[in-house]
């Protein structure tokens, strides 16, 4: 896949040592923040044709269960009462409305929500998930949403995603990012005869950010999205480098050949059409990503 996520996101941890005033000012990034009261919830209503889609156990049980990984910002993380929300969370809250149901989330281990899909453990998995060919053997995904690399570094520096040979590089742990695009760009990077990339990676996203605003990398690499979001969190301490680049689609993941896909599906185009998705996207800044038509299995690689 490009821009997102491939086995999980977690390996080693790294921790802002620091509290009060001074964590504040060497600008670490945190794992849960207090901003959410300012997004807006979009309200949609129920629809009854889209509701008698979705198969009888769940309809039964009147939500879906979902298995989510933490934190993510702004996709996925908890808010400073502990509540799971974010971009993804808003809109799948909608889509499950739209269908008449609840959800509930349970978080997981990334790399463990597509086995506990396959076992029925979860009825979804829902984690910036990027639909791809190798996972599409395993599970079936309604794509919701488009999202790139995007590059960071410190404001007036000038870094090329495309020639950042020597340079030290954060990521998040098993990310795409990590485990395929900047090993490729360390390894042409050799094979030219110039330094490696160091790569340095992170157990948690907001700890490669915080790396990247104190200085101990030059540069950051992560899902457009996350990315954008991180730069709004530093206030301007750090901005993109490059532009956005290798689109792949994010989508939920469900039991191969499952009717929910089509459920889910159905109901997230009624979203789009009706406007709803396009105000959820706004509302979390994300509309660059945003798609027009949602379809099961849209894997590009």
């Amino acid at each position: 896949m490009s821009g997102g996520l491939v086995l999980g996101r977690r390996a080693a941890r790294l921790l802002c040592s620091v509290v009060g005033v001074a964590l504040v000012s060497a600008g670490c990034v945190h794992n849960t923040e207090g901003d959410t009261a300012d997004v807006a919830k979009v309200r949609v209503e129920t629809v009854a044709e889209l509701a008698a889609t979705v198969p009888e156990r769940i309809r039964q049980a009147g939500k879906i269960v979902v298995g989510v990984n933490v934190p993510y910002q702004p996709n996925e993380y908890r808010d400073a009462s502990g509540r799971i929300v974010g971009f993804d969370v808003d809109l799948l809250d909608a889509v499950a409305t739209t269908l008449g149901l609840r959800v509930d989330y349970v978080e997981s281990s990334f790399e463990k929500i597509i086995p506990a899909i396959q076992a029925g453990t979860y009825d979804v998995g829902m984690s910036s998930i990027t639909d791809s060919r190798e996972r599409e053997q395993q599970v079936d995904f309604t794509t919701y949403f488009s999202a790139g690399i995007q590059w960071a570094q410190r404001v007036g520096k000038d870094i090329d995603p495309g020639n950042a040979c020597g340079k030290k590089v954060a990521v998040q742990a098993t990310t795409v990012e990590h485990t395929e695009e900047v090993p490729a760009k360390s390894a042409k990077c050799v094979a030219e005869g110039k330094d490696p990339i160091d790569m340095k990676a992170f157990d948690e996203q907001s700890a490669a950010t915080n790396a990247l605003v104190l200085g101990q990398v030059d540069a950051m690499s992560a899902d457009s999205p996350v990315t954008a979001y991180a730069i709004k969190q530093t206030d301007g301490q750090i901005e993109a480098a490059g532009p956005i680049f290798e689109s792949a689609p994010y989508g939920w993941a469900v039991q191969k050949s499952s009717p929910l896909a089509v459920s889910l599906q159905k109901a997230l185009q009624h979203l789009i059409d009706t406007g709803k998705y396009d105000q959820i996207t706004a509302n979390w800044g994300v509309q660059d990503g945003r798609i027009k038509t949602s379809v099961i299995n849209g894997a590009v690689s």
